[in-house]
């Protein structure tokens, strides 16, 4: 079983690495589609706060159709 990583604004994902998540904080739209683009490989569950969804939503080489399976938090 792959890995699961979380994405998104500190508040939301920090706890998430007590679970053994991968945390990536990002607090703006680019660190959002940094923090993608940064995920090692093996890591098959994304976890995204509603805003860094909406990050990659607008971003041309958004991860629509990635070979990962992404997940958004309730706001």
């Amino acid at each position: 079983m792959g890995r699961i990583a979380a994405l998104g604004e500190r508040a939301r994902v920090a706890g998430l690495a007590l679970a053994g998540a991968i945390v990536l904080v990002a607090e703006d739209p680019e660190a959002v589609r940094r923090g993608w683009r940064s995920l090692p490989d093996g890591v098959d569950l994304v976890i995204l706060t509603p805003a860094a969804a909406e990050a990659l939503e607008q971003d041309p080489g958004s991860p629509v159709g990635s070979r990962r399976l992404t997940t958004v938090m309730p706001p």
